[in-house]
């Protein structure tokens, strides 16, 4: 007879993982063994490098976020961590310097002007490139410095001794790449001259600026510019600078756009003769832009250069960012947090030089691709 218990039989059937993900598992593994285990020496150097970020990572995470502060007028407010309360107390003051502060408006709409002629002209399907390159190196700068001195349409003159923090290197960098790019140029033709007054001449020139310190170029500005002037002119101290620093990246620029332009393969300078152009057209209009393409890294990497170099203006009294927390430093009630404000001012420099970085990549990107 039947059992009056029922016996129920459960029966387990494996689950096996979906193809998708063996698949994605058997790529992560394969990706983990091929870079990070690849051989006895890399799997050591794996090894060191996660003990390493598991030592400073989080103590560094503490300082720089949980036990740090982000508002106070004073060091008073600080604790065991950063103390950011530093930093966002002057913080405008790091980015316009000691320009007054009812006319930062002014500094901020030259910012975005010069903004908007850079977005123009590296704009990838602008109809009009060479016109917006153009406007970008007449326009633009003849807006923002009215803009920044003032003395027209009511605006109340600033003296550039008031200019400074970060929208002074920004103004440097622009200023500077602005004059120096046309007599790199022109250095890089006239040392590739035949005629050998031109190319012993250029050559020397190059070699010199090249020879010397930036500072010490930066001080011949100051100090012996004026001495070429009429006697009782005075020469502003911005203007100075600008000066030796576009005197010193030219003769860099020169030697980008000189490789450049040896790049060129010598078929491109006979076909330019049997068109029957000129020297100058032909190089405007073939030898150039072919060597620009070629120079678009050498350029960038004088760029970021030039733009991590302008700190050095706050040796010669310009009040660049670094030249600003510098002063700030000497508050009473800010007294030794030095740290903060140059992990800012680090945090700021690497920023924009990775923004230009990236730009630079996406610019040879294109290029690679229109060749293909």
């Amino acid at each position: 007879m039947p059992s009056a218990e029922t016996t129920s039989i459960v029966t387990v059937v494996p689950r096996h993982p979906s193809p998708q993900l063996a698949s994605a598992t058997a790529i992560i593994r394969r990706w983990i063994r091929t870079n990070l285990f690849g051989s006895f020496r890399g799997g050591l150097v794996t090894l060191l490098t996660v003990a390493l970020v598991v030592v400073l990572v989080p103590p560094l995470l503490h300082w720089f976020v949980t036990d740090a502060v982000f508002q106070g007028r004073s060091r008073s407010v600080c604790g065991t961590g950063a103390c950011w309360a530093f930093v966002t107390d002057r913080i405008d003051m790091f980015l316009f310097g000691r320009y007054p502060a009812p006319e930062r408006w002014r500094v901020k709409l030259a910012g975005l002007v010069l903004l908007v002629f850079a977005v123009a002209a590296a704009w990838p399907r602008n109809p009009r490139p060479v016109l917006s390159v153009l406007l970008l190196v007449t326009l633009c700068p003849l807006i923002a410095g009215t803009l920044l001195l003032g003395g027209v349409l009511g605006l109340p003159v600033v003296p550039t001794d008031q200019w400074g923090g970060l929208s002074l290197n920004v103004l440097l960098t622009y200023a500077t790449v602005v004059i120096a790019l046309p007599i790199g140029i022109v250095l890089a033709l006239g040392r590739r001259s035949s005629l050998p007054a031109i190319s012993w001449l250029c050559t020397g020139f190059i070699e010199l600026l090249r020879g010397v310190p930036l500072l010490a170029v930066l001080f011949m500005a100051m100090v012996m510019l004026p001495m070429f002037l009429p006697e009782g002119t005075s020469f502003d101290r911005l203007l100075r600078a600008i000066v030796g620093l576009s005197l010193f990246v030219a003769a860099y620029l020169a030697e980008v756009v000189r490789g450049g332009l040896q790049g060129i393969d010598k078929g491109q300078y006979e076909a330019s003769a049997s068109l029957g152009l000129s020297y100058w057209n032909a190089h405007r209009l073939i030898v150039l832009p072919q060597a620009f393409r070629l120079t678009v890294p050498g350029i960038v990497n004088t760029v970021i250069d030039l733009f991590k170099d302008t700190t050095l203006v706050s040796i010669i009294g310009l009040f660049d960012l670094l030249g600003i927390i510098g002063q700030a430093l000497k508050d009473p009630n800010w007294l030794g947090l030095g740290r903060e404000g140059y992990v800012f001012a680090a945090g700021v420099f690497f920023i924009c030089c990775y923004a230009m970085s990236l730009y630079s990549r996406s610019v040879e990107r294109r290029i690679a691709q229109a060749r293909h």
